[in-house]
Protein backbone atom coordinates (compact mmCIF):
# COMPACT_ATOMS: atom_id res chain seq x y z
CA UNK A 1 0.00 0.00 0.00
CA UNK A 2 1.29 3.34 -0.83
CA UNK A 3 2.00 5.58 1.54
CA UNK A 4 2.49 9.47 1.75
CA UNK A 5 4.42 11.53 4.34
CA UNK A 6 4.29 15.57 3.76
CA UNK A 7 6.72 17.71 5.92
CA UNK A 8 8.05 21.35 5.88
CA UNK A 9 5.05 23.44 6.51
CA UNK A 10 4.81 26.59 8.84
CA UNK A 11 4.32 29.87 9.18
CA UNK A 12 6.30 32.60 6.61
CA UNK A 13 5.78 36.11 5.84
CA UNK A 14 4.79 37.45 2.43
CA UNK A 15 7.02 37.47 -0.47
CA UNK A 16 9.11 34.11 2.12
CA UNK A 17 9.94 31.20 0.79
CA UNK A 18 9.43 27.94 1.79
CA UNK A 19 9.75 23.88 0.73
CA UNK A 20 7.32 21.33 1.12
CA UNK A 21 8.12 17.44 0.81
CA UNK A 22 6.78 14.57 0.79
CA UNK A 23 8.05 10.80 1.08
CA UNK A 24 6.75 7.85 -1.07
CA UNK A 25 6.74 4.72 0.44
CA UNK A 26 5.04 1.00 -0.26
CA UNK A 27 4.98 0.70 -4.38
CA UNK A 28 7.89 1.62 -6.90
CA UNK A 29 7.53 5.53 -6.66
CA UNK A 30 9.11 5.87 -10.67
CA UNK A 31 5.65 4.03 -11.28
CA UNK A 32 3.45 7.02 -9.67
CA UNK A 33 2.74 10.41 -11.00
CA UNK A 34 2.80 13.14 -8.25
CA UNK A 35 0.30 15.75 -7.24
CA UNK A 36 0.29 19.06 -5.08
CA UNK A 37 -3.39 19.85 -4.09
CA UNK A 38 -4.36 22.89 -0.97
CA UNK A 39 -7.42 23.45 0.81
CA UNK A 40 -8.28 26.40 2.55
CA UNK A 41 -10.60 27.44 5.57
CA UNK A 42 -13.58 27.42 3.97
CA UNK A 43 -12.76 26.66 0.72
CA UNK A 44 -12.48 23.47 -1.45
CA UNK A 45 -9.41 21.66 -2.13
CA UNK A 46 -7.39 22.92 -5.07
CA UNK A 47 -5.33 21.83 -7.95
CA UNK A 48 -1.71 22.97 -7.36
CA UNK A 49 0.47 21.56 -9.72
CA UNK A 50 1.35 17.96 -10.65
CA UNK A 51 4.47 15.99 -12.29
CA UNK A 52 4.69 12.81 -14.54
CA UNK A 53 6.32 9.88 -13.31
CA UNK A 54 9.58 10.42 -14.87
CA UNK A 55 9.21 14.11 -13.61
CA UNK A 56 10.20 15.10 -17.37
CA UNK A 57 6.25 17.06 -17.35
CA UNK A 58 5.11 19.63 -14.81
CA UNK A 59 1.87 21.54 -14.98
CA UNK A 60 0.80 24.31 -12.73
CA UNK A 61 -2.14 26.58 -11.54
CA UNK A 62 -2.41 29.60 -12.74
CA UNK A 63 -2.24 30.69 -9.22
CA UNK A 64 1.03 29.98 -8.93
CA UNK A 65 2.96 29.62 -12.16
CA UNK A 66 6.13 31.33 -11.80
CA UNK A 67 5.95 31.11 -8.33
CA UNK A 68 6.06 27.22 -7.02
CA UNK A 69 7.99 24.80 -8.73
CA UNK A 70 7.62 20.79 -7.96
CA UNK A 71 10.30 18.12 -8.55
CA UNK A 72 10.34 14.57 -8.01
CA UNK A 73 13.48 12.50 -7.06
CA UNK A 74 12.99 8.98 -8.06
CA UNK A 75 16.15 7.79 -6.18
CA UNK A 76 15.16 9.27 -3.25
CA UNK A 77 11.48 8.19 -3.26
CA UNK A 78 10.26 12.36 -2.65
CA UNK A 79 8.54 14.69 -3.95
CA UNK A 80 9.09 18.72 -3.67
CA UNK A 81 6.86 21.96 -3.64
CA UNK A 82 9.15 24.81 -3.64
CA UNK A 83 7.25 27.59 -2.97
CA UNK A 84 8.85 31.42 -3.48
CA UNK A 85 6.67 35.05 -3.20
CA UNK A 86 4.45 33.50 -1.01
CA UNK A 87 1.25 35.28 -0.96
CA UNK A 88 -1.33 35.40 2.02
CA UNK A 89 -3.98 33.89 -0.07
CA UNK A 90 -1.63 30.47 -0.35
CA UNK A 91 -2.23 29.79 2.87
CA UNK A 92 -4.02 26.63 3.20
CA UNK A 93 -3.43 22.76 4.07
CA UNK A 94 -1.01 21.50 1.28
CA UNK A 95 -1.67 17.87 0.74
CA UNK A 96 0.47 15.59 -1.38
CA UNK A 97 -0.87 12.72 -3.76
CA UNK A 98 -0.33 9.99 -5.92
CA UNK A 99 -1.70 8.33 -8.86
CA UNK A 100 0.00 5.20 -11.44
CA UNK A 101 -1.04 7.02 -14.68
CA UNK A 102 0.04 10.40 -16.34
CA UNK A 103 -0.35 13.27 -14.69
CA UNK A 104 -3.33 15.60 -13.71
CA UNK A 105 -5.04 18.28 -12.15
CA UNK A 106 -8.10 16.21 -10.99
CA UNK A 107 -8.17 15.54 -7.50
CA UNK A 108 -10.40 12.97 -8.15
CA UNK A 109 -8.05 10.60 -10.18
CA UNK A 110 -5.88 10.51 -7.22
CA UNK A 111 -5.84 7.14 -5.48
CA UNK A 112 -3.04 7.68 -2.62
CA UNK A 113 -3.28 11.07 -0.33
CA UNK A 114 -1.16 12.22 2.97
CA UNK A 115 -2.11 13.70 5.89
CA UNK A 116 -1.30 17.27 4.93
CA UNK A 117 1.40 19.84 5.86
CA UNK A 118 0.17 23.02 7.21
CA UNK A 119 1.16 26.06 5.08
CA UNK A 120 0.71 30.02 6.92
CA UNK A 121 1.61 33.11 5.16
CA UNK A 122 1.26 35.95 7.81
CA UNK A 123 2.79 38.92 8.66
Amino acid sequence: QVQLVESGGGLVQPGGSLRLSCAFSGRTFSHYAMGWFRQAPGKEREFVTSISRSGGITIYADSVKGRFTISKDNAKNKVYLQMSSLKPEDTAVYYCAARQESYSSNSNLYNYWGQGTQVTVSS
